[in-house]
């Protein structure tokens, strides 16, 4: 029986999680030396990499000193933290990576509460200690204190810490030795990890992740609490309301490097995969077939906002797209619900209709464009903030939202989250840097971001989390300037761009397909315009067509998904399909639009 370790990797987001793992699969000579594996192995998903953030969490296993080490890399983003919450539950240990520089962030004390609330150890990596005018010793404090905070028992607060540079593939003690490898790290996981506590008693093991195979179909995969599970055994598979459902175990896998290999039964505390089980879900139990016991299931965070998504009903709909019926969209999202625990699916009183609820504008946003790669078109609504009633008092989600800054445009920011229900908390300066410290409403974080942006010419970094929920803070002051609407179906000629300039900024490109009811741009003010872009310039023998090529027109702003979202009003959609975002109105006709007000 080979000795067992399971630990997660949990920090906030770019603090260097990956990269980690990247560096302890290559000491624990996980591939060829003529292999070539490139950067950030775990993020294997094209929108992982694109974007450089992880979304779904990953196990790897090595072997360190004859012992079995099962790594558990997890998301950043509080967004994500169905993900997090859920894989904790299968490690013994935490790696908790810090930032020398910038110290325990938002995110950090989200996941560390997960951890802490759950018992388990942590070891504290500091990582990036070659940083410019880093400060290990002080971080290493703030952690200590972060701990305190969050009710951490004794045993937890007396944390090994290890210094290093995942980057440049070193860990050591003392931030100041550098070494040639992360070996004190993986020896600090050896020393300081427990090992799994094996219980006496039957079989037992909670579901809480899912993977799916063309070939065997869906996967279980958890971690074996007690007894024994091998291949062909009869197991009850007990539900979240108790119910149990006999079944039989196909095949097992264990985590072996970055794939998984055949095995024939597993020892209690190792990571699986369970193939064979039918209409399982993540949080059910495989339990004895003669004797079945439950175990705990995992409680995960209540959403904090919902989105419409409907069928694309444009005049440019299935050009694109091979997936554009309701029946579609409504078999992928219930298809995501089974793995993405923190996502909520409600139907409407329209069959085409359907809202999502999630953690906030990024997590449904990854869910979109996904969708929308694997050839989706639908129409997505204005993100909503869940109101909830408590006793007879509206109730709204509030948010710590930390933005780090130059110092000298932080009156602006300041002045902007005030405007949307802000309260300030504190103020500390970093350098030439300020990082301001805010409660705000959800509500308020919608399209900040870019204001932000903008304001601080790039510079800002903005992280929140979500608190609790408290009394209603009034309205929010939306957008002020309007949109401009196309009046007709056509592309859009460079000559009435150029024009039009004086109204506003536009978001289409010249000779770029349009329709009617489209928003092109954003208007000066504050209403609505109506504008016709299709019109070509009427040629004479006074007015040659030649003349027409100086044209001068600014670039069109171009949206993100996030953005685009943020953007909207109540009345408009965003458009998705697989090559195009376009932003509309959600009723095309103008005479529709003017009787809705009436």
């Amino acid at each position: 029986m080979k000795a067992i370790k399971n630990i997660a990797i949990i920090a906030h987001v770019d603090h260097g999680k990956t990269t980690l793992v990247d560096k302890i699969l290559h000491h624990c000579k996980l591939f060829r030396s003529n292999e070539s594996t490139g950067e950030l192995i775990l993020d294997n998903n094209d929108l992982e990499r694109e974007r450089g953030i992880t979304i779904l969490s990953k196990n790897v296993a090595v072997v360190y000193k004859d012992v079995k080490i099962n790594i558990i890399d997890t998301p950043g983003h509080a967004d994500f933290g169905g993900e997090v919450e859920r894989v904790l539950n299968m490690a013994d240990g935490v790696l908790l990576l810090v930032d020398a520089f910038e110290g325990p962030m938002p995110q950090t004390r989200f996941v560390l509460k997960k951890a802490i609330d759950l018992k388990l150890k942590p070891i504290v990596v500091i990582n990036k200690v070659d940083k410019e005018n880093c400060t290990p010793d002080i971080v290493h404090e703030s952690v200590f204190d972060l701990m305190f905070e969050l009710d951490a028992d004794e045993w937890q607060l007396d944390f090994p810490t290890v210094y290093g540079s995942a980057k440049n593939n070193w860990m050591s003690t003392d931030w100041k030795k550098q070494t040639d490898s992360v070996a004190p790290l993986l020896d600090m996981v050896l020393e300081h990890v427990p090992s799994p506590e094996i219980e006496e008693g039957n079989t037992q093991m909670l579901i809480t992740s899912l993977d799916f195979s063309s070939f065997t179909g869906r996967i279980a995969i958890g971690r074996l609490q007690r007894g024994q599970l091998t291949s062909g055994m009869k197991v009850n598979l007990i539900k979240r309301d108790g119910s149990k459902i006999p079944s039989r175990i196909k095949e097992l896998n264990l985590f072996d490097g970055l794939g998984r290999k055949k095995v024939d039964n597993v020892q209690p505390g190792d990571l699986c995969a369970v193939i064979g089980l039918e209409d399982f879900e993540i949080g059910d139990t495989i339990a004895d077939f003669d004797d079945p016991e439950a175990l705990p299931t995992i409680a995960i965070d209540e959403p904090t906002m919902s989105m419409l998504f409907t069928i694309n009903d444009s005049p440019f709909f299935g050009k694109e797209g091979r997936f554009v019926t309701s029946r579609h969209i409504r078999e992928r999202l219930e298809k995501e619900l089974e793995k993405n625990l923190a996502m909520r699916l409600e139907t409407t009183d329209s069959s085409d209709k359907f809202i999502v609820f999630g953690r906030g504008v990024l997590h449904l946003s990854v869910l979109i464009e996904t969708m929308r790669r694997e050839g989706y078109e639908l129409q997505i609504g204005q993100p909503q903030v869940i109101i909830k009633e408590i006793d007879g008092v509206k109730m709204e989600p509030i948010e710590e939202l930390t933005i780090d800054l130059p110092e000298d445009v932080s009156g602006k920011a300041i002045e902007m989250v005030s405007l949307r229900k802000g309260e300030m908390l504190a103020m500390n300066p970093k350098g030439n840097r300020m990082v301001c410290e805010f409660k705000i409403p959800s509500r308020g974080i919608i399209g900040l971001r870019n204001q932000l942006l903008t304001a601080t010419a790039g510079e800002a970094i903005m992280n929140h989390r979500f608190i609790e929920f408290s009394p209603y803070r009034g309205e929010i002051a939306g957008r002020v300037n309007g949109s401009l609407i196309s009046m007709e179906k056509g592309s859009a000629i460079p000559y009435s761009l150029d024009k039009l300039q004086e109204r506003g900024k536009f978001f289409v490109a010249p000779n770029e397909a349009i329709y009617t009811g489209q928003v092109i741009g954003e208007n000066t003010r504050q209403d609505d315009m109506v504008v016709n872009v299709t019109k070509t310039k009427k040629l004479s023998n006074v007015r040659a067509a030649g003349s027409d090529d100086k044209v001068k027109l600014a670039p069109p702003i171009k949206f993100s998904l996030e953005e685009a979202l943020e953007y909207i009003q109540k009345d408009e959609y965003v458009e998705v399909t697989p090559n195009s975002l376009r932003l509309r109105k959600t009723l095309l006709d103008e005479n529709d639009r003017k009787r809705q007000k009436t």
